[in-house]
């Protein structure tokens, strides 16, 4: 039995981390059959990361190797269809994605002071026995993170103004289309959608919460 290993859910989202997202969207895309576990301790975890998949005693972890692995090994078309360019396209936005946006989203959650608090109530409100100590501590490990990174080192401001940017350049390679290469989606749409939902959904609640 295929069984995706991911984090806790949160604001309505399946995996409140987009890596974990990722991959439980391109398992509903192509139709496998799955169970999900949702886990905090990270210690059993390849790399000590999640997500991870466990497929028959077979463990994968990093997003875009498990869906390497389950391309190749139920013989999923998802990309077949895809040419050269478009696949070199699909790799660039996925490390703008997976190198860049993801810090941004992390650091408005766990850095920003008008983001921080909501996120806090919120992840609390359903997770209570992690503790107003252990989401500072996780808060001070984050902050660390984001200092050797480099994002740290900006204001809030100058931030989301690469953010923004990152956004930018999805809309217009998007246009007015349903999927970034037309009618189809794709393995870099599951990615797409897995980082936007993160932000998307987070904003909402801070709207509606004020």
């Amino acid at each position: 039995m295929l069984k995706l290993l991911c984090y806790p859910p949160l604001f309505g989202l399946v995996d409140n981390n987009p890596y974990g997202l990722k991959v439980a969207t391109f398992l509903n895309l192509v139709g496998l059959d799955y169970a999900i576990e949702h886990l905090m301790d990270v210690s059993q975890a390849p790399r000590g990361q999640l997500p991870f998949i466990s497929d028959d005693g077979e463990i994968v972890g990093d997003s875009n190797q498990i869906l390497d692995y389950l391309t190749l090994k139920y013989d999923l078309q998802l990309d077949a269809d895809l040419t050269p360019a478009q696949r070199d396209l699909s790799l660039l936005i996925l490390r703008m994605l997976d190198e860049h946006l993801y810090w941004i989203i992390s650091y408005s959650r766990w850095s920003d002071p008008n983001c921080w608090p909501l996120f806090k109530r919120e992840f609390l409100s359903h997770y209570p026995q992690v503790g107003e100590e252990g989401m500072e501590q996780i808060r001070t490990y984050n902050l660390n993170r984001y200092k050797f990174q480099g994002i740290g080192r900006y204001s809030p401001a100058e931030v989301y103004k690469k953010g923004c940017q990152n956004l930018e350049v999805l809309a217009n390679l998007l246009d007015d289309r349903p999927f970034l290469f037309g009618e189809q989606p794709h393995s870099i749409d599951a990615a797409s959608y897995a980082f936007l939902a993160c932000i998307h959904y987070v904003v909402g609640q801070r709207n509606k919460k004020g």
